[in-house]
Parts: structure tokens; sequence; C-alpha cells
């Protein structure tokens, strides 16, 4: 098999698809900066890492938890305004995803953090998309929406919202495809949430959920058997629990994981700590995501680049990285198609180079 190395030209030129991607988490230090200023939101003065954007960017490279994380990740999103700041937001996002490689990409966002302070969900809506329109139009990048919902928050709350006219018209419309739950994993299980993803299956609607990122195996159990997710946000502890890896291998269930997200909120000590070879060898499918980019240093190229660095995957190895990523996408088979056209001429191309 022929072997990578550090080529970044090779990762760079593979297709990607990123499906664990909040699209909050991409809003940098210095955009936060301009929209704290043009929104006049302003920032906490008691905390010294708003006093400056380097300032910030050194925080955020110390989060001591996931929890940690979540104060600053809710901060920023309070500068969020105006549609004009969604699409801005998501053209960012859009513009470096794009130039990391990225044909398709699935958006998660959390609308009750912002109907909360309120910001209503046509505004949120409006705003990206708009960005999707001009990322398909201008930057050759699909996308799709999936509403997020907050598990930390008391379930009834959630189910409210579902049910509420303005998201059940962004289900109608196919605006929004796709539900997922995330906020803190330790101490919220999913049990609470079974109805929302029987009324979520009930529309046709893809399910997810982040689970086994901070909790174990047991979490990843509970968002197959109760939520009967057919994606899995994270899910590195699955390697603790072989019969249920077996499962998840059989079942073809993806893993959307984000390994520097798993270092830097202190999940694993390294990347190499992240099992991504493990699921290799068993047969479980994966997809390399960045999570929340703007918070944990790294786009989703600079992921690939740690991966690479980290096991030293061949050119096949990448082949069934990315295969599995695409196949695992929820766009439709023509975009398939032509994603994987695209795999196959750039793993030819790096062949006969090499």
């Amino acid at each position: 098999m022929s072997q990578v190395s550090d080529n970044i030209e090779f990762l760079k030129a593979l297709p990607k698809c990123e499906h664990h991607i909040h699209i909050e988490g991409s809003l940098s230090p210095e955009l936060l900066f301009q929209l704290s200023a043009k929104n006049n939101i302003p920032l906490p003065e008691s905390d010294a890492a708003y006093s400056s954007i380097p300032a910030l960017h050194q925080r955020y490279a110390d989060f001591q938890s996931l929890d940690d994380f979540l104060g600053y990740y809710y901060t920023a999103m309070s500068t969020l305004i105006h549609a004009s700041d969604f699409e801005a937001l998501a053209m960012a996002y859009f513009t470096r995803a794009a130039a990391d490689g990225v044909l398709h990409t699935e958006l998660s966002f959390d609308p009750q953090a912002h109907t909360s302070r309120g910001i209503a969900l046509t505004t949120v809506l409006t705003g990206l998309s708009a960005a999707r329109a001009r990322a398909a139009s201008e930057l050759g990048v699909s996308s799709v929406l999936i509403c997020c919902f907050l598990r930390h928050l008391p379930v009834h709350e959630s189910l409210v919202f579902f049910e509420s006219e303005a998201l059940q018209q962004a289900f109608a419309s196919g605006e929004v495809v796709g539900i997922g739950l995330d906020s803190s994993e330790a101490g919220f299980p999913a049990r609470g949430f079974e109805d929302l993803y029987t009324r979520a299956r009930a529309l046709g609607l893809r399910v997810t959920a982040h689970a086994g990122e901070e909790v174990g195996p047991e979490s990843v159990r509970e968002a197959l058997d109760v939520l009967r997710v057919e994606r899995v946000d994270h899910g590195i502890s699955l390697v603790q629990d072989e019969a249920l890896m077996r499962r998840v291998a059989e079942e073809g269930v993806m893993l959307s994981c984000c390994p520097l997200s798993n270092v830097v909120l202190r999940n694993v000590k390294s990347v190499a700590d992240v099992p991504l070879r493990v699921f290799l060898e068993k047969g479980v499918r994966f997809s390399v995501n960045s999570d929340d980019p703007a918070y944990f240093g790294g786009y989703i190229l600079d992921n690939f680049v740690a991966v690479q660095k980290a096991f030293g995957l061949s050119v096949e190895e990448w082949r069934t990285v990315v295969t599995n990523s695409v196949e695992g996408s929820w766009c439709d088979q023509a975009r398939k198609s032509k994603i994987l056209e695209r795999l196959e001429m750039v793993v030819e191309q790096y062949t006969l180079k090499a």
C-alpha cells in the first residue's frame, strides 16, 4: 500500500464531507469582536480573556473540560443578533472549509440558544440559508442543516420547540433535514429524549446524537437503543465495549469523530489516543471532523493532518475513511457519486505520483 507520510497536498486534495461541525463553534475571536462592536453587545469585563483577540485565542487553548468550553461558547453566541450575522458566520466557515477540500457539509446549529435570548428562528435560518445558497453557487459546497437540541435543558422545552410552527415549516420544506442532541453529556442522559426522536423519525427526519465523548460506551448504547440514531457524534468510548463495537460495525453506524476536539477537551491525551486505528481494524465506519474549530485550534484539514501524523494511514486507508464518510452523508446519491468520482481521481493521481 502506498504511504502518505505527511503529504499535505494529498490530504488537502481528498474530497471531504464534514458531518460534525457546530456552526456557532466556528465563530472566531476576530469575528466575535467585530460583532460585539457592531451590535453593541459587551463582552465580560471580569474575564481577562476578553481583553483582546490574542488573549481570547490563548484562553481557548486551555479549556479544562466540556463545561469550561461551553461557557465561552454561549457567551460568544450572544453577539449573533441579525440574519446578516448568521450569514457572515456561516460564510466564514464555508470559505475555510472549501479551501480545506470540503465538498459537502452538514451544519449543526443550536436554535434554543438563540430563541431563548429573543432571536427568532426565522432570523437564524434566513442567515444560514443565504450562506448555504452562496456556498453552493460560489464555492461548490453542498450542505444540509441539523437542528440540535440542548440536553441540559428540560426535555419538555425541547418538545415544545420541536412542535413550534417555524421549526415544523423548516422540516416540511427540507430546509432542516435532521435533529441532533448536544451540550453537556455527563449528567444528562439521552433517555428522556425518546419521545422527541420518535416524533422526528415519524416526520422522516435524519437522526444523530452526541454520545460516548465524555461518558462511557453505555451512552452510545443508549443512543442506539433508545433514540435509535443512525449516526453517533463522537462515540470514541465505544472502544471500551468489544461487543458493542462489533454491533456498530455490523449495522454500519457511522461515528463522526473529532480528534483535535477530543484532545483540547481532555477526553484523550493525544490524537494517537483516539481509537481510529482500532475502528479501522474492526470495520467501524467513521468520518473525521472539526466540531467547534474556532475554539479547538483546527478546521477539518488540520484534523486530517493530525490523524495522519498520529496513525500514518496509507492511501487505501484514507480511501476507506473518505468513502465511508461520503456514503454516510445525508445528501442525495447523485451528489455522493460525484464526490466519490473525485475521490478516485485524487487517489489515482497520487498513486501515479508515488
